[in-house]
């Protein structure tokens, strides 16, 4: 970035700071005139073609000449030449520089062209910043008015009402977002913020004698800014604080202060203490500033800590000094962007009604029953109703204790990831394969099914509990672990229309959320529904016969590939070693359930059986000690990979970026890469659009993408966000793609 416009941000960020830290000032507030009382605004266009604007300042007010800007609301309507201000005082600003400034009544005069003769109605947006220049010292958010005046007379007609007189104009901004003061009422909601302690919940240890950890724990939807955070040392005399250790954060753009790092979550922090003694106390004052997504920004909140090095004891308190801390001269301050619409999501994703909730999760469930990573799974329930055919009460009966399996197991796994993200904690849909040691496990099962299935073992009675078995075992155990087992399977699969309605949950009280879950398990167990209870359907099925034992021994090798195919994943989490581990365990289980198969009924078979079970659940635990492999090749698709840090430095430079979010365990994600991403097509694409296509590997557990995930409100992978150049806030794309909806949205982002 340019030196002058390094210049600029820090000017802007001090100029922030020097706002919000205005605690002290709080008692004075009520002596504050609103702000349109403080910088009354008056119109005038009755002479054609030119508009004149005029303030009346009030005293002990100031109005910046470099803050006032004008613009057309309807740029094809009007066009407005360049407006005439009269000198200001001028006036040396500790952030600004050197500015200008009104007091008393100014006028300006702003010439205009009508691109329709016989239109008589213009309108303007008037943007204007202002100051309180005696106790309290404080300076107003930008304000705008919009304004609409009929060409030929006088009067003015508000299109936004103006605050009553005696409100406070430190509490709101014309876009509505709460700015100083106590927190607002969150956009879209009756409900209120939280007190600042609460939604930035801040703590202090001493580590070692030489360094604290400093921590920050915010609620869902809350974000704390990494620039915004000042650590100061106030005694002893020459210990200074470090550089503060921050982790991976999220881009974050905002509309002022440009592209950021934010923290959602939980955030720690390492700060050493250069030059500080171990044995004695250190007093320090902590400055720090967070937002609630598309709701308010809070001022700065100041800590004072005290730690004794020696014991470890760390106390915080509020900085007595919080107010001293504000400039002498109020700055102008920009805060978080607009909030979006009430009914958007992030990226212009309309946000589903509970009703709708409810139909797109059936839906999604029903479709789940197409994708390949459920299909395999699907076989055994295929043969159980093919072998019940001639009994129209034993396909009912199948087909009840399998939905029992697959709803039950919805409501469970929605519950579980819906109560971890309400305790604070980030889960997103399919993470559970994030771990090496489930997806070692789901190998053995799809081993140990394919093998029943091929008629190299026969569940009897005495292993009729045991996990693998049980998906293969006949009868109601049989039918309600194989819909459990699909629901496994099924997690890493987002099929169309599914992402809304877990989104919808993910944010839902627990009951609805509860309800949404149950309706994703009964579109995926609905075919067996209808086969066991509508008699059409039921007629279509063939008549069982000796064919189907041949059926089943060839669905045994959709087993065996999906064990393939979980056991490639595990080579990209945990390396070859890891595969060759879980191989070998595979042979001692196949060997294990060959001899079960073979020596059923004899004396002391189980030991041996035992034995070799044993020694492939070992080498099954074994995998979880392992290191993830190191990948050091450069990427075959031109990706650049994923960080926070890359992606503001790309979006500062103008750069549009396609940020792509994957995981070699979700199949949804490999159709795509298939389909459209490893395309020449794709690639020429990147090319005329000058757009940087990043990648996040979300296979393995990566903090820094499920804080990204968090952030656009994704229940999981694939997530497509699109950076339009120039700036801008990202538009998050479906989560199936086709090459013309992705050329529509790089199009759209480049002006093409």
């Amino acid at each position: 970035m340019p030196s002058f416009a390094r210049l600029l941000r820090n000017l802007a960020a001090l100029a922030s700071l020097s706002l919000f830290a205005l605690p002290a000032l709080a008692q004075d507030e009520d002596n504050l005139l609103p702000v349109t009382q403080a910088f009354h605004l008056t119109s005038d266009a009755s002479q054609p073609g030119t508009v004149k604007l005029h303030w009346r300042i009030a005293p002990d007010y100031y109005l910046y000449r470099g803050r006032i800007k004008i613009k057309a609301a309807d740029v094809s309507a009007v066009k407005l030449g360049e407006p005439a201000l009269p000198d200001g005082i001028k006036k040396h600003d500790e952030y600004l520089g050197d500015v200008e400034i009104y007091h008393g009544d100014i006028e300006a005069t702003v010439p205009y062209t009508l691109a329709d003769a016989a239109n008589k109605v213009l309108a303007l947006d008037v943007q204007y910043q202002g100051c309180h220049e005696v106790e309290p010292k404080i300076c107003y958010p930008p304000n705008t008015e919009h304004l609409k005046l009929t060409i030929g007379g006088a009067s003015t007609i508000p299109t936004d009402a103006a605050p009553a007189s005696g409100t406070p104009a430190l509490a709101s901004k014309g876009n509505g977002a709460a700015l100083l003061g106590a927190p607002a009422a969150t956009p879209g909601t009756d409900a209120q913020a939280l007190p600042a302690d609460q939604a930035f919940r801040f703590e202090a240890l001493a580590k070692d004698g030489k360094s604290l950890l400093l921590r920050w724990t915010m609620p869902k939807d809350y974000y704390l800014y990494r620039d915004k955070t000042e650590i100061k040392v106030s005694s002893p005399a020459g210990v200074t604080a470090g550089e503060p250790d921050w982790p991976s954060g999220i881009a974050h753009h905002d509309e002022h202060f440009g592209d950021t790092i934010v923290y959602f979550d939980q955030v720690e922090v390492p700060v050493p203490l250069n030059g500080a003694d171990p044995t004695k106390k250190v007093e320090l004052d902590i400055a720090y500033q967070g937002c609630l997504e598309n709701g308010i920004c809070y001022p700065v909140m100041t800590r004072h800590l005290s730690a004794d090095l020696a014991s470890g004891a760390v106390t915080v308190g509020n900085a007595a000094t919080a107010a001293s801390a504000a400039a002498p001269s109020a700055t102008p301050a920009e805060v978080a962007p607009t909030p979006p619409p009430a009914n958007l999501m992030p990226g212009g994703e309309e946000k589903v009604g509970f009703i709708a909730a409810i139909g797109l999760a059936l839906l999604g469930g029903l479709i789940l029953n197409l994708m390949p990573c459920v299909l395999p799974v699907l076989s055994l329930k295929a043969i159980t109703v093919l072998e019940s055919g001639e009994s129209p009460a034993a396909a009912r009966k199948h087909a009840l204790w399998y939905t029992a399996g697959v709803m039950l197991s919805f409501a469970l796994l929605g519950l579980v990831v819906v109560g971890i993200r309400a305790a604070g904690h980030g889960l997103q849909w399919g993470a559970q394969f994030q771990q090496p040691v489930i997806v070692g496990v789901l190998v053995y099962v799809m081993l140990a099914i394919g093998l029943s299935m091929s008629g190299v073992f026969e569940v009897g009675g005495s292993l009729g509990n045991v996990g693998s078995g049980l998906a293969s075992r006949s009868g109601p155990t049989g039918d309600f672990f194989t819909g459990v087992l699909a629901v496994v399977v099924a997690s890493p699969c987002t099929a169309p229309f599914m992402g809304s309605a877990i989104a919808f949950a993910f944010a839902a009280p627990l009951y609805v959320a509860f309800l949404i879950f149950v309706a994703l398990g009964l579109g995926l167990a609905l075919p067996f529904l209808l086969m066991g209870f509508v008699p059409a359907v039921a007629r279509m099925l063939p008549r069982p016969g000796r064919w189907m034992e041949t059926l089943k021994q060839a669905l045994a090798f959709p087993m065996y590939l999906t064990a393939v195919w979980l056991l490639w994943v595990l080579t990209k989490q945990r390396g070859a070693d890891a595969a060759a581990l879980v191989l070998a365990g595979g042979v001692l289980l196949a060997m294990a359930l060959w001899w079960y198969g073979r020596s059923r009924g004899a004396r002391f078979s189980w030991v041996f059986t035992s034995v070799l079970a044993i020694g492939a659940v070992a080498a099954l635990w074994t995998v979880h000690g392992l290191p993830a492999p190191t990948i050091t090749q450069v990427a075959s698709d031109g990706s650049v990979p994923y960080s926070p840090e890359k992606l503001a430095e790309l979006r500062s430079a103008g750069t549009p970026v396609l940020v792509d979010m994957t995981a070699d365990w979700c199949i949804t994600c490999k159709a795509n890469e298939r389909a459209v991403l490893d395309t020449d097509t794709f690639r020429d694409l990147l090319k005329q659009t000058g757009t940087v296509y990043m990648k996040g590997d979300w296979t393995d557990v990566n903090t820094t993408i499920a804080a990204f995930l968090e952030q656009w409100h994704s229940v999981g992978v694939p997530l497509y966000v699109v950076y339009p150049k120039g700036g801008g806030e990202g538009h998050k794309l479906s989560t199936v793609l086709t090459q013309d909806s992705v050329k529509q949205a790089l199009d759209a982002a480049t002006g093409q």
